[in-house]
């Protein structure tokens, strides 16, 4: 009987911690993301290193990707994986008319040494349109809104370095420079440049998700990107993984819209020109469906649900580890095989 007690305890302790688990982790309490485990040194690193972007002059009509992880410094060199690429290539291919840049805040050159990676990155230069760049952080913030964050080492000192200076980044380059800004585990499958100059989209009835925005360099699309920086200065909150990426964007429409329900704000022109756009435009399959990307079964069912898709998100955080053969049937690759095609040719065994 003492045996069996013990049992039924080991399940129910296993249950609860499952539970545990898998709480901390979908609703982003304490639980670290996927960011470089080995840190963020290379924030401070000063090593040789891609163009500046400082020393660029963006348009309105670019494109732009960070990459905040270390893994360029650890490697001697910039790298990049086949999904990454794959984001960077649809964006370009179907943009001719924009420059998609890929900024790096990892110091770090590009050698052409025949890798797999090499030849990723040999394959987005092929385009015309693309610019590989450094981002020296800490230049970067002098003189904005969000300078004291990375000064006072509020931003280092995050649970999610890598996934919060993204969502720092991608709010204070389009204060910079106005233009779009798109995350690194999106497929871009319909050209974007038929949309107005300040928009943003739902990713379910409480968030307005952040990896699709794109706003104007000057007028309402500047002032949005001022509010974004500011709200980040307040409320930046480095447990909590959500709350300054999607977190911003969400108080800014509630803000601006006027409404705390955010499926209020679907459809909607907000502020007199910032349009929100219903889940299907930009992350037509819910992140707790995220496997029927990689699923052959469901095939038809994405194609269906992304007829009126700008781009497919195939939520990173969530999908990271899952390996893709090449050559296989599942919908990511299909997307892959038809909108990122010099990259998917690149890939060795997985995609």
């Amino acid at each position: 009987m003492f045996i069996q007690f013990n049992k039924k305890l080991i399940v129910i302790l296993f249950l609860f911690a499952a539970i545990i688990y898998y709480l901390m982790y979908f609703f982003q309490l304490k639980t670290p993301d996927n960011d470089n485990p080995t840190g963020h040194q290379c924030y401070h690193q000063h090593s040789e290193s891609l163009p500046s972007i400082q020393d660029s002059r963006p348009k309105d009509k670019s494109i732009f990707f960070h990459e905040t992880s270390c893994k360029s410094a650890q490697s001697g060199k910039i790298v990049i994986t086949a999904r990454e690429a794959c984001a960077v290539e649809s964006a370009a291919k179907l943009h001719p008319n924009y420059e998609t840049y890929l900024l790096y805040v990892s110091p770090g050159i590009i050698k052409n040494e025949g890798t797999e990676s090499d030849r990723f990155l040999q394959a987005l230069l092929s385009y015309d349109n693309v610019r590989i760049r450094h981002l020296d952080l800490g230049n970067y913030v002098e003189d904005t809104p969000v300078e004291s964050l990375w000064k006072r080492g509020t931003l280092e000192r995050s649970y999610h370095v890598t996934s919060h200076t993204s969502d720092l980044l991608r709010y204070l380059t389009l204060w910079k420079y106005g233009g779009l800004y798109l995350d690194l585990d999106v497929v871009v499958i319909k050209p974007l440049d038929t949309l107005p100059p300040n928009y943003a989209g739902v990713e379910s009835d409480s968030l307005v998700a952040a990896g699709v925005i794109n706003l104007e360099s000057a007028g309402l699309g500047h002032v949005l990107a001022t509010y974004c920086l500011k709200d980040l200065r307040e409320n930046f909150n480095g447990t909590e993984w959500i709350r300054n990426g999607p977190g911003v964007i969400t108080r800014l429409a509630k803000n601006i819209c006027a409404s705390e329900n955010v499926r209020n704000f679907i459809g909607r022109d907000c502020a007199g020109g910032f349009k929100i756009y219903p889940s299907e435009a930009f992350y037509p399959v819910p992140w707790y469906n995220w496997t029927m990307y990689f699923m052959e079964e469901y095939v038809r069912d994405v194609e269906v649900m992304t007829e009126d898709s700008f781009v497919v998100h195939v939520w990173n955080k969530l999908s990271f580890e899952r390996k893709v053969p090449v050559g296989a049937k599942v919908p990511y690759v299909l997307f892959a095989q038809k909108f990122c095609p010099k990259v998917y040719q690149e890939c060795e065994r997985y995609f």
